[in-house]
């Protein structure tokens, strides 16, 4: 049905979306989509955005085309009296009424059709309808539209022959809340401590909300959560691949296979008995719902493809995937001690990627904070390092000059020493290290008494690392 959402935690970020979205009813006859997963804050974003802009906002469900417009009209009638009074055949004749009542009313819009991805499942001619109301030459409201399902959204917007396509002023897909966040959503958590939430809940505004109420207690949200079957998210992957449409249930077992840890296409293939060539098309598919990353190593062709790595993209389904896939039958009839002990065994190893994670994503945005880094960036994107037998190297980046490469280690648990340093003597392998001038750089989660044993090396720490993933102008 279309309803409102009830949210508790505070609305945080998201000012580079609302700016999109205003271009979008400020432009004649505006039309924006956007997409993304479930829990990433869609919703969230359009209540918060039709509220500053006096819009009209309406939710789908699954149900029949015309139960929808009944529903729909009904959300159409607390801003148009008399609207829903009116049973609507068909949606040319719901979207012709919705156009003369706000020519009437002299209301620019915006309409916000959330989860569009149900009315086109119910009644695909919804999208043909939708593009003659778009094309019509009349003045009509500015439409927003959203889904959860990325590959309905994209078959119907991106896809060059969809009649959606190229209509949309502004599409874009609503990435993840940027990690520095979450200071603001857990205030008492030090900095440490938030690298440990960011392992979990990853930057899913939904996950934060829900973990909120625990706090520091980390166990006592982990198990309520996830472990216990009775969680709200010890189903959750399941629940992401239904939400497509159709379902995307049978990439369930690629999920699987790279959860556990093969990474390579050959590896995968093996693990599920098929041809690495038959994954190209699925991998593709759950790179593209961003439920998986395509990984390659600095310098080297990402076209090729030949040294690739795919990686479960999300924190949290890293966690469950390792932590719950596995472990469901043991998980329904263990206590919670018993629970917390398979997630203890690993949790170490996930806040090290994690905290990895975290490192090479503040890179390119290290310049814009007061940290060692600054006066030598700004940098590209930062990218791992792997080829052979070569030294590997968990952070290189190039300067946007061209001139410095970055290259660093990423330590989480890990006493100041010396020693670390003698996997960054091989740096000469580094692809144009020949050519430019080479800055060490330890990322540490506390930087303690690390300056002063390290005095060839500039040392960050989770304060600027998490101090740079933040929005900044």
């Amino acid at each position: 049905m279309f309803d409102r959402i009830i949210f508790h935690m505070e609305f945080l970020n998201r000012q580079d979306e609302f700016s999109r979205l205003d271009r979008a009813l400020g432009s004649p006859g505006g039309f924006a989509a956007i997409w993304g997963r479930r829990r990433v804050g869609k919703s969230r974003l359009l209540i918060e955005w039709s509220g500053r802009r006096d819009g009209l906002y309406a939710v789908a469900d699954a149900s029949a085309p015309a139960v929808q417009r009944r529903y729909l009209a009904a959300a159409a009638a607390a801003r148009f009296p008399g609207f829903a009074d009116v049973d609507y055949p068909d949606w040319r004749s719901f979207f012709d009424r919705l156009t003369v009542e706000a020519a009437k009313a002299h209301w620019p819009g915006p309409v916000i059709l959330d989860e569009l991805p149900y009315l086109i499942a119910a009644d695909p001619s919804i999208t043909s309808v939708l593009q003659n109301w778009l094309d019509a030459p009349q003045p009509r409201p500015c439409l927003v539209v959203s889904g959860s399902s990325q590959q309905m959204m994209h078959g119907n917007l991106l896809d060059a022959g969809a009649p959606l396509y190229g209509r949309a002023s502004e599409a874009f897909a609503l990435r993840p809340l940027q990690p520095g966040y979450l200071q603001q959503a857990f205030p008492t958590a030090g900095m440490r401590e938030l690298v440990s939430l960011y392992a979990l809940w990853g930057g899913m505004p939904r996950y934060w909300e829900l973990a909120q109420p625990f706090g520091s207690d980390l166990d006592a949200a982990v198990d309520t959560l996830v472990l216990d079957p009775g969680g709200a998210l010890h189903d959750e992957p399941n629940r992401l691949l239904r939400a497509e449409t159709p379902p995307a249930t049978a990439l369930r077992p690629l999920l699987d296979v790279i959860g556990a840890g093969a990474h390579r296409a050959s590896e995968i293939g093996g693990r599920l008995g098929k041809p690495a060539s038959s994954l190209a098309r699925p991998l593709a598919t759950l790179v593209a719902m961003n439920l998986v990353r395509r990984e390659t190593p600095f310098g080297s062709d990402p076209k090729t493809g030949k040294r690739s790595l795919y990686r479960i993209d999300d924190p949290f389904l890293r966690l469950w995937f390792r932590v719950v896939a596995s472990r469901r039958a043991m998980l329904a009839e263990a206590p919670s001690e018993t629970r917390l002990a398979q997630w203890h065994r690993l949790r170490p190893n996930l806040e090290a990627m994690a905290w990895e994670e975290l490192c090479r994503m503040s890179v390119p945005l290290l310049h814009r904070t007061d940290n060692a880094l600054a006066p030598y960036g700004p940098w590209l994107p930062a990218q791992r390092y792997w080829h052979g037998n070569d030294p590997e190297f968990d952070v290189v980046a190039l300067s946007a000059d061209g001139r410095r490469l970055l290259v660093g280690e990423v330590k989480w648990t890990a006493r100041a020493s010396n020693a670390h340093l003698r996997p960054l003597r091989g740096t000469e392998v580094l692809p144009g290290a020949s050519d430019c001038e080479v800055v060490e750089a330890v990322f540490v989660p506390e930087s303690g008494d690390w300056s002063g044993a390290l005095s060839d090396a500039v040392v960050l720490d989770a304060r600027a690392v998490l101090g740079s993933l933040r929005a900044q102008g």
